[in-house]
């Protein structure tokens, strides 16, 4: 990256944050959430995106009734959580909490990216808490999916995620029951 390329490139991210706080249009929101999503891909922004708090802006927004507004927020935080960094600032925001609330979600897209932002938090420290009965079952459920995305990824974060002792448990607290914690499958 030039050396003339990084400060456009940061106050270009600083005014989508800044007219994402300053419209009233929630179509505005929601176009500017998907593009500070899209951004959260190239780690060339990760930096700009941390020092403007765009994943404490992204975790903000599981928690509101518009569903774009989650899917996108969803969207970026799974693109952050590739980044130790942004990992941390994830973690320590109470982002595990939050993300496992959005596999309930009835968008496959927010449950896609609500699993692989989990995975993603997976570190020794957090594996105790992602690998959690519920969300075991809640996988279990999601690995029985017709959909080949969220049945193949519920299997790699079961496989990646959990002891085989865990998803044996998991298979047997589930035996007899229909749902796992009440959480329904997305739909597609």
């Amino acid at each position: 990256m030039s050396s003339t390329e990084a400060p456009e490139r940061f106050e270009y991210l600083q005014s989508l944050v800044t007219e994402f706080q300053d419209t009233d249009s929630e179509e505005a929101k929601e176009q500017v959430l998907a593009n500070l999503a899209n951004f959260a891909y190239d780690p060339k922004n990760l930096e700009y995106l941390r020092e403007l708090q765009v994943p404490d802006l992204f975790l903000d927004m599981l928690t509101e009734e518009n569903e774009n507004f989650v899917e996108f927020g969803m969207g970026g935080l799974c693109n952050l959580s590739m980044d130790p960094d942004c990992r941390e600032v994830i973690l320590q925001s109470g982002g595990i909490s939050l993300v496992t609330n959005s596999l309930s979600n009835r968008r496959e897209e927010t449950v896609l990216s609500a699993v692989t932002t989990l995975m993603n938090l997976a570190t020794p420290a957090t594996r105790s808490q992602i690998s959690e009965p519920g969300i075991l079952q809640c996988m279990l459920r999601f690995s029985l999916a017709e959909s080949p995305r969220l049945r193949n990824l519920a299997a790699v974060f079961l496989q990646d995620c959990c002891s085989e002792e865990q998803v044996r448990q998991a298979q047997q607290q589930m035996e007899g029951r229909q749902t796992a914690v009440g959480i329904p499958l997305p739909k597609a």
